[in-house]
């Protein structure tokens, strides 16, 4: 599978504001020939955005071209490469400090380095893509499950995920630049956030316990034995070495 077409894609998806951007360039920067495709970047343009309570909403499937994205994510398949014609915006967007330390970060570049041997795939032909999004599993998005080889979940509280997003300034976007208005949150991403992922949790409480028999079902990995807003320095080292184990053990 993955050896076959020369890359290894792996999905982290979750609430916005979770630390999904910050992770996925953190693992971009700590393991060898690694890219990022980021799902923000297959918005479609704003007149055909759907609006909700009077606002555009750019936090739902209909807000995406899901097929450009599907298009893609062959390519890197066949390819082992970015997609020549997608101009990235999302890296244009700042996620502020890093919030991880030097000396972890560099201390899962040095496992990484370790633990994959000179010979090792991802040292010459395997490319590794990061497909940060916030809506991955949701089952809008069937047309992408078979090209995920990995799938990540990150979570996130209301409030933080709230005073990480309404910290921001805004995103770049097709037309020029987005800002939030005010109550953004609270009528857009957090409705949507709970409609599209409800399935994942018991009792439909996306702050309570998930479905673990779901999650199974689905291949979805979670990080376990902490709360709901975890620190991202841990969550980081749990992501290297899920990566690392499927590198070594599936490769």
């Amino acid at each position: 599978m993955a050896t076959a077409n020369k890359a290894l894609i792996v999905a982290l998806s979750g609430c916005s504001s979770s630390g999904k951007t910050t992770l996925a360039r953190l693992l971009r920067d700590i393991f060898p020939h690694t890219f990022i495709l980021h799902e923000d970047d297959f918005y479609r343009p704003e007149t055909e955005l759907p609006s909700k309570d009077g606002l555009l909403d750019w936090d739902c499937a209909e807000s995406l071209d899901i097929p450009a994205m599907a298009e893609s994510l062959a390519y890197i398949r066949q390819h082992a490469a970015f997609p020549p014609t997608l101009n990235s915006l999302e890296d244009q967007n700042s996620v502020g400090k890093c919030p991880v330390p030097d000396s972890v970060i560099q201390a899962q570049k040095d496992k990484v380095a370790a633990a994959l041997s000179p010979s090792h795939p991802l040292r010459s032909t395997l490319r590794l893509c990061i497909l940060d999004g916030f809506l991955l599993y949701s089952p809008a998005m069937a047309a992408i499950q078979s090209s995920l080889d990995i799938k990540l979940f990150l979570r996130a509280s209301y409030a933080k995920a709230k005073a990480r997003r309404e910290a921001r300034d805004g995103y770049v976007t097709l037309e020029g630049f987005w800002a939030d208005p005010p109550g953004y949150v609270d009528k857009i991403v957090w409705p949507n956030y709970v409609k599209e992922h409800a399935w994942m949790f018991k009792e439909g409480d996306v702050e309570g316990a998930y479905k673990e028999d779901v999650l199974n079902e689905k291949g979805i990995k979670v990080q376990g034995g902490v709360g709901i807003d975890g620190d991202i320095g841990k969550t980081l080292e749990w992501t290297v070495e899920v990566i690392l184990d499927h590198l070594n053990n599936q490769i």
